[in-house]
Parts: C-alpha cells; sequence; structure tokens
C-alpha cells in the first residue's frame, strides 16, 4: 500500500498497489503491519456500509466525542464519492482545515480519518457505496455533526447536495471555543 499525507496531521490517503493478470487483479487494502509502521490505528472493531440512490446525496459532517472518538478507514466500494475531512481537534495547528478527494470503486483509493476529524461525503453518480472500518463502536449519545457548508471550512464541494438528511441539514456551525477530542 502507499501511503500519502494530506496535509492534516495524521489523516492519509490510502492507494492499493494492485497485482494484475489474466484473472485480473490482487491487492491487499489492509494490513496491521504496513499501517502500524505509519503511527495509524490498528485496532478496528466494527465496520459499516452506507449506500446512497441518487447523485448529489451528502452525508456528514459527522464525528463522535471522546471518550469514543474514532478513526475511520473509509473507501468507496461502488460508484464514486467526493470524500472530505475537517480537522476539529483543539490545538491543531489546521484545526478547522478541510482535505477533499475523489474516492471511487475504480480506484480502489481508501481515506485514513484520524481522530478529532469529521468526515462526510457527497455522492457523485448513482447507485454509490461507502464502507467504513472504525476503531471505536458507535455510541449515540457521543454523535455529533457540524453544519457540511459552514463558511469557516470553506469547503469546495463539486456540487450542490440534492438529497440531505433532516438531521445533517439541521447541524450548527463549528463552534470553534468547544474541543472534541
Amino acid at each position: 500500500m502507499v501511503f500519502t499525507e494530506t496535509g492534516l496531521p495524521g489523516a492519509y490517503v490510502v492507494d492499493i498497489e494492485p497485482r494484475a493478470d489474466e484473472r485480473g487483479l490482487f491487492a491487499r487494502s489492509w494490513c496491521q503491519d504496513e499501517f502500524g509502521a505509519h503511527g495509524l490505528e490498528t485496532r478496528l472493531v466494527q465496520c459499516s456500509i452506507s449506500r446512497s440512490a441518487r447523485r448529489h446525496t451528502l452525508r456528514g459532517l459527522h464525528y463522535q466525542m471522546a471518550p469514543h472518538a474514532e478513526v475511520k478507514l473509509v473507501r468507496c466500494t461502488m460508484g464514486a464519492i467526493y470524500d472530505v475531512i475537517v480537522d476539529l481537534r483543539a490545538g491543531s495547528p489546521t484545526r478547522g482545515k478541510y482535505f477533499g478527494a475523489e474516492l471511487s470503486a475504480a480506484s480502489h483509493r481508501a481515506l485514513y480519518v484520524p481522530e478529532g476529524f469529521a468526515h462526510g461525503f457527497l455522492t457523485l453518480v448513482d447507485e454509490s457505496e461507502v464502507f467504513y472500518q472504525m476503531s471505536e463502536f458507535y455510541h449515540p449519545d457521543a454523535a455529533r455533526g457540524v453544519r457540511w457548508d459552514d463558511p469557516a471550512f470553506g469547503i469546495a464541494w463539486p456540487a450542490r447536495p440534492a438529497v440531505i438528511s433532516d438531521r445533517d441539514a439541521a447541524y450548527q456551525d463549528f463552534d470553534g471555543s468547544k474541543g472534541v477530542s
């Protein structure tokens, strides 16, 4: 695997190194030793799938508060998404900054999201599916979110959402006076 820093400390784009032959391809998408060698979390306790039927469906920006803050490894397994993370960590030199990248089933690319980051995505095509691996179990009482279009973040989404949940649409702007980790 190839680990590329995003410019936000602790966050990485993870690309596979496929080996192709007449049968197709084979590649490792997770290796505890390789993630550990980069100082990344290797304890993954839960996996989830999110499927969206329509292009321009927005999910996020979500995170979990400590003590249930979680690392995520996010991969698009069908279709394509524009995936976004925002550094919300108190004291971080990149607090309030975002990173966005296209993830697609064709690229097999993943995004490693550290604790203290909000995460969300916009589907770029119909029938897109996202696979998450997480370091912490879901705790509804610790679940939080911030507004997808908070002007403080200045996220350059590729399109306006056509579909967004009432919960995600109701999130407030980020209150920088409150820590998340």
